[in-house]
């Protein structure tokens, strides 16, 4: 009964009811006494009683135990911001077996089991045994019981995106390949869907509702194809002409689109792909404005205190959607892990030849700088 507030539910249902103990203790055949030891918690009442309790009181028998097997969003929320808090601040497997009492606790929630799958991928790479293979393995485990047991299709498709993706952490390309290729078969007319909805919800009159929907998907497509064309670097990376005319196409999305205030994190990543192709073409003075610009753009998300995922003056409908995300606009890693990452980047073994460089060591000296931060404590 860890955890749970039977005997002080039992108190709090008989007095807003104003039932004494002999009477609750008469409708269910058992002593006062019984009654008392329950309230002072120096008994539990027998575990056949719970129903007849419960009906009694009107409630269920989840409320009568005082267990909330099911989370609202806003508690999902708070619980993976303190999460992700906990693998900043404590060592790694204290703050997984947290983690995991939850996940025990919870284990019907579906779209908190999801979170917590989203959260390990996040965080398995600072775990000190066999970098964090085993995090990733129960992380796939989490994903096939949420595919057996729930009923929600949308947290399904999401959960298959999620294994994917643990797969390819862990290398098992063939198991992804399995796992996607019919889903996104490109000859498949279910593709587009999006659109016939929005003209649906034109057709019915509902104007603001298409609005809705169409500026969310026109974001998503947008940083689905600034993403397509970073992996389209990368395919082609030993091709610089390819790699740099795809870049400038990124980088006119980005500045039509406004993506650096919308979501810098795609444009970091975009400008990391690009400055690696310049230095492994032997290029790296071109780099240096790209991680230049990699770097305050972190920075500056760093030190921001509105740090989430928001609309603008275009996408002006976007904020209300990004509210009913299972996250909200929170990020999914701690502001540690953020600062960490860009540390990481800078020491790629790929900028090498530019660590003797002016402008590259004032870069890691501005990063030094933010490191001392209060964030980081």
């Amino acid at each position: 009964m860890e955890g749970l507030n039977l005997s002080d539910n039992i108190i709090r249902f008989r007095r807003e009811r104003k039932i004494t103990q002999e009477q609750l203790a008469d409708f269910l055949g058992v002593t006062k006494a019984s009654v008392s030891k329950w309230e002072t918690k120096q008994n539990m009442p027998d575990v056949v009683l719970l129903p007849r309790m419960a009906s009694f009181f009107d409630v269920s028998v989840d409320e009568l135990l005082g267990y909330a097997p099911q989370l609202s969003k806003e508690q999902i929320q708070k619980i993976y911001q303190e999460l992700c808090d906990d693998f900043a601040q404590m060592d790694f497997e204290t703050a997984m077996q947290k983690s995991r009492k939850l996940v025990r606790e919870y284990y019907s929630c579906y779209p908190f089991l999801s979170q917590i799958v989203v959260l390990w991928m996040n965080h398995f790479m600072i775990s000190p045994k066999d970098g964090g293979r085993d995090v990733l393995e129960e992380a796939i485990a989490l994903c096939d019981h949420i595919s057996e047991h729930c009923k929600d299709i949308g947290i399904c498709n999401d959960v298959i995106q999620l294994k994917a993706s643990l797969f390819l952490q862990l290398g098992r390309a063939q198991e992804v390949i399995e796992l996607l290729e019919d889903l996104y078969d490109p000859r498949r007319i279910s593709r587009g869907g999006e659109a016939i909805l929005v003209q649906a919800y034109q057709m019915t009159g509902g104007k603001e509702k298409a609005d809705s929907y169409n500026q969310i998907f026109m974001y998503l497509q947008i940083l689905s194809l600034v993403g397509s064309a970073t992996h389209h670097m990368t395919i082609h990376g030993d091709d610089l002409s390819i790699c740099e005319e795809t870049f400038q196409r990124i980088q006119q999305i980005i500045q039509v689109y406004e993506l650096k205030d919308l979501n810098f994190n795609i444009v970091v990543l975009a400008n990391y792909q690009m400055a690696i192709i310049y230095c492994t073409h032997g290029q790296h003075k071109k780099a240096l404005p790209l991680l230049k610009e990699l770097v305050e753009l972190t920075v500056e998300w760093l030190g921001s205190e509105n740090s989430v995922l928001h609309g603008n003056e275009y996408f002006d409908q976007l904020d209300y959607w990004i509210e009913q995300l299972d996250l909200g606009g929170n990020a999914p890693r701690n502001k540690k892990f953020v600062y960490e990452s860009l540390v990481g980047m800078l020491n790629s073994p790929c900028f090498t030849p530019l660590q003797e460089e002016k402008e590259f060591m004032e870069l890691k000296k501005i990063v030094a700088r933010e490191g001392e931060k209060e964030w980081k404590n």
